[in-house]
């Protein structure tokens, strides 16, 4: 992974990597109420494509008002636009986005009506998140021993940036113990999602995942929902527990900066074969074709830079 670019978009223009700073004194920064967004561009036939940028930053604003931002200082359109600016003033091929919107205030009181939202749009090369072996072998991962958070207590449908203090305790637990993710409960008890990625399980032939309740309603989510119906496959919303992971034929997860996973095996049990079934690879490999433009079905979810 690179954090390395030329230019960040800043509060309406690009500004060198190095100077787009902001204050020390930043409410954001002290309290964790800014919202943010993935988002990938990747390479295809016609050139670089945001995948599914339309989405992103309409669900960047969603957050925003979830969190109780009164106003915001751009449009959805200038937000897409702005996306697209950075990422060609980077001259990137393959990249992965970071919007964020953060909130500045002459002081620093827990009112939301006293601070002024501002934006700042990111971009660098990037990998897959869970590693380059991920993709193809598959991650192992644990059940957290922390609970993935209370609808009521922080908004679960928002990607606002407090929230994940939740998801590196949880992550980093799983690490240290030798996993590569962490899976999360919700506060029923139930399978939730992971650190930062959504969960599906295949049994039978048929997918189940976890209904959006307490998880993160994510858009590679919505993305592999759609690609599996289409290619037949029925998928079911229900709530699912913790010992059907364990007996379950396939397990795999998904998100912009994972895209999508499988899991071999899940506290020290082998899911399935142990190597990603066959499903998922079907699912994945639809995936792939429709993110890099090999697929004209999906031509809509594809918004280029040039």
């Amino acid at each position: 992974m690179s954090l390395e670019s030329k230019y960040i978009w800043l509060n309406g223009k690009l500004v060198e990597t190095e100077k787009a700073t902001i204050h020390f004194l930043n409410t954001s920064l002290h309290y964790g109420v800014g919202a943010f967004e993935g988002i990938r561009c990747y390479d295809t036939p016609k050139g670089p494509a945001i995948f599914r940028l339309t989405e992103h930053s309409q669900r960047l604003i969603n957050s925003a008002k979830v969190m109780g931002f009164n106003t915001l200082p751009y449009s959805l359109q200038e937000i897409d636009r702005a996306t697209l600016d950075v990422v060609a003033a980077n001259g990137f091929k393959e990249c992965y986005i970071r919007p964020l919107l953060y909130l500045s205030a002459p002081n620093l009181g827990l009112n939301l009506d006293t601070a002024t939202p501002q934006l700042g749009i990111a971009a660098w090369e990037w990998g897959s998140y869970l590693g380059p072996e991920a993709l193809e072998k598959g991650i192992r991962a644990n059940i957290s021993s922390f609970t993935r958070l209370h609808p009521n207590v922080n908004m679960t449908k928002a990607k606002i940036t407090g929230n994940y203090a939740n998801s590196m305790l949880a992550k980093t637990e799983s690490v240290r113990l030798g996993f590569d993710e962490a899976i999360m409960l919700d506060p029923q008890g139930y399978v939730g999602e992971c650190t930062g990625e959504n969960i599906f399980v295949v049994r039978d032939g048929k997918i189940y995942t976890p209904p959006t309740t307490t998880i993160l309603e994510g858009i590679t989510r919505d993305t592999l929902i759609t690609i599996a119906t289409e290619m037949g496959f029925e998928i079911i919303e229900q709530p699912i527990s913790r010992d059907q992971l364990y007996i379950a034929d396939e397990v795999f997860v998904c998100g912009s900066a994972a895209e999508c996973v499988p899991l071999w095996e899940i506290d020290h049990r082998v899911i399935g074969s142990g190597q990603g079934g066959p499903i998922t690879r079907k699912i994945q490999q639809a995936y792939q074709a429709a993110i890099h433009g090999q697929n004209d079905a999906y031509a809509q979810w594809l918004h280029y830079v040039s």
